[in-house]
């Protein structure tokens, strides 16, 4: 895989990494507009990881470090180029950036429904936590 680069999303990426996440990703977030992705650039412009290969986004992962937990969001690999290590190299450096914040252990948004994903996950050393849920309220402004 000597051609996948995988960097930090530049604020002139924004707009085409939520395109992406319309024919990659499994879902939508309440944040997926430019202003909310512009947000998360803005206060951790090292959050979104971008892999590329030779110069087309072909894949994304966000490695959110709060300073007390490393999560992970939008793991993404466009279909075209799934099944050949995308993810895996994503997963890597995403763990990477919180071992070197002092991360201890990541956690990871995957979707109930997404089967599919479950399977990668697992093979990545990640597993459903089974002592709580994830409980959530949508803020409005």
């Amino acid at each position: 895989m000597s051609d996948l680069h995988i960097g930090h999303a530049s604020e002139a990426d924004l707009a085409a990494v939520l395109a992406f996440w319309r024919t990659a990703a499994e879902g939508t977030s309440i944040s997926d507009d430019l202003a909310g992705v512009e947000r998360l650039h803005g206060r951790d412009p090292e959050a979104l990881l971008l892999a590329r290969r030779d110069g087309e986004l072909v894949g994304t992962v966000i490695a959110g470090f709060d300073g007390w937990r490393c999560h992970l969001y939008r793991l993404a690999v466009h279909p075209g180029h799934r099944r050949r290590g995308i993810g895996s190299a994503l997963l890597a450096a995403a763990e990477e950036r919180f071992v070197a914040l002092g991360g201890r252990r990541a956690d990871a948004m995957v979707l109930d429904r997404n089967e599919r994903a479950h399977g990668a996950w697992d093979a990545a050393g990640y597993h459903p936590e089974d002592r709580w849920t994830r409980w959530v309220k949508p803020l409005t402004g």
